[in-house]
């Protein structure tokens, strides 16, 4: 049996008056696949940001391998480099090109010559096919290759899970595909996920389990199959309607 990698209990989280989060727990295997669906505002993002502290949580508990991440002395550098996030907007230098995006953490967080994190840094790059982009600037290339640079430059180092915040969703319609090939990939190599996604399709095929948020809380959770088919809510199977044809 896998073991759990991550437990998030009763995990609370507001904006002032505004509850995002309303006490969600939730556990995640050691190579599990989990999307995370739901309408604007549902607390998807939120929930992301609070498992990588890049939201400080009001109350609950959040244990990475058997850590408590909420507790003061928590070395948020490490586990950062545990955790890997790729957000919808690329978050890369832009007056840097492709090879130095992926190297600058390793040289800076990892402490590698440049030499060693050039080599580390070109491995990503291949398996997400960016490689031969590897002197080009981030500003001049397309929005799909720059989300591919974020996940090459995420896995540089070593995450042992990967965080997606609806990475295709500031995406042209023809360039989502090249990045969820990637994603499809990673999961196959049985890397641990949670992905916040609006592509429904992609997330049913992928994905060991599947979670709905709604107002804050995980209303409905459970496999692709009977989430997707079969919504036990009334409000997951209106929010699926919207995507069927």
């Amino acid at each position: 049996m896998m073991d759990n990698l991550l437990e998030i209990r009763n995990l609370t989280k507001s904006f002032g008056e505004l509850k995002v989060l309303k006490g969600i727990s939730l556990s995640v295997r050691r190579g599990e696949v989990i999307s995370i669906i739901g309408s604007s505002g549902s607390g998807k993002s939120t929930l992301l940001r609070c498992i990588n502290l890049l939201e400080e949580p009001d109350g609950g508990e959040i244990l990475f391998a058997g850590q408590n991440l909420c507790d003061p002395g928590t070395d948020l550098r490490r586990l950062r480099e545990r955790i890997g996030m790729v957000f919808q907007t690329f978050n890369l230098f832009h007056h840097r090109t492709v090879l130095e995006n992926c190297m600058l953490p390793l040289t800076t967080v990892r402490r590698l010559t440049r030499q060693e994190a050039e080599q580390r840094a070109m491995e990503e790059l291949e398996k997400v096919g960016m490689a031969e982009f590897r002197d080009a600037d981030a500003d001049n290339i397309s929005g799909g290759q720059k989300q591919r640079v974020a996940i090459a430059r995420a896995l540089c180092m070593d995450p042992e899970v990967m965080l997606f915040d609806e990475p295709t969703s500031a995406l042209d319609p023809e360039k989502v595909g090249e990045v969820l090939e990637v994603i499809r990939r990673l999961a196959e190599s049985g890397m641990t996920m949670l992905i916040v996604t609006h592509e429904m399709q992609f997330a049913s095929e992928v994905s060991d389990r599947v979670l709905f948020m709604d107002n804050g809380v995980i209303l409905e959770e459970g496999m692709p199959d009977q989430i997707f088919r079969h919504p036990e809510k009334s409000r997951t199977a209106e929010f699926l309607s919207r995507f069927r044809k």
